[in-house]
């Protein structure tokens, strides 16, 4: 990455931008395989974003397969699409998860959805009892973000994200957040072309529709972490199989 340019991000776009724009670079060639991403203090100042965000990014780009972080936080770029993604599983020992192995059709999603309550149920008892000032500081990012999507009729698809992925993260527990990275990405890619579907009735009435539905989200997400943020962990599993229920619900329903 050095002498590569990039460019600096507004706040509204900040972790989908630094995201897409390394890509970009592995994708295109400019970062290849082997090559070692700068520190995170260093990438955060070159695209004028705070760490976290810059953290959010890179834990986007490993789920995809395309780099891996070591301990440390040491960042190195392993490969490029299906076989960057093969690699990350293979290394990881969770081959058979891997972004480009899982299907994105409604067939699967069932079986996604079974397998993010198990890891998010515990998730959120795990980040009640071990969340650090730094994991609240990410949580309350990613529901700001939520809250302005949501006061604009916007999409907060990548602000959800980053949240369920800070609560990852905040559990302390290196096997569960990798294996929950390892879905992450596409279960959310589900989800989200299912919330677009065209829906039938007016476009007043689909509107009107969608911004409830981000209301509630929002609604929900904060419930989840206000239980982690006072360590209450019975808490926060309830708030969650909530939230996940009326997920489930929403996206199966019809």
């Amino acid at each position: 990455m050095n002498g590569t340019p990039v460019t600096p991000v507004p706040r509204r776009s900040h972790y989908e931008e630094v995201t897409e724009q390394l890509k970009t670079q592995i994708l295109q060639g400019r970062l290849k395989a082997g090559d070692r991403l700068p520190s995170t203090k260093e990438m955060s100042e070159r695209f004028g974003v705070s760490r976290s965000v810059t953290r959010e990014a890179l834990s986007a780009l490993k789920a995809m397969g395309l780099i891996e972080i070591r301990q440390g936080g040491a960042c190195r770029v392993i490969g490029r699409g299906e076989a960057g993604a093969a690699a990350a599983a293979d290394a990881s020992g969770t081959q058979g998860l891997s972004p480009a192995a899982l299907p994105l059709d409604r067939s699967a999603l069932a079986h996604m959805l079974e397998a993010r309550s198990m890891l998010e149920v515990s998730n959120a008892a795990l980040a009640a009892a071990k969340r650090t000032d730094a994991d609240l500081e990410r949580l309350r990012e990613a529901l700001a973000d939520m809250e302005h999507a949501a006061a604009g009729g916007a999409d907060a698809d990548e602000a959800d994200l980053r949240f369920h992925m800070a609560l990852a993260r905040a559990g302390q527990n290196p096997v569960l957040l990798r294996v929950f990275e390892s879905i992450a990405m596409p279960l959310h890619a589900a989800i989200a072309g299912t919330r677009r579907e065209p829906a039938a009735g007016p476009a007043v009435q689909e509107r009107s529709s969608s911004e409830g539905i981000s209301r509630q989200l929002l609604e929900e997400h904060t419930a989840i972490y206000e239980a982690v943020a006072s360590c209450d962990q019975d808490r926060a599993v309830q708030q969650m199989r909530l939230h996940l229920e009326h997920m489930e619900a929403f996206l199966t329903d019809g």
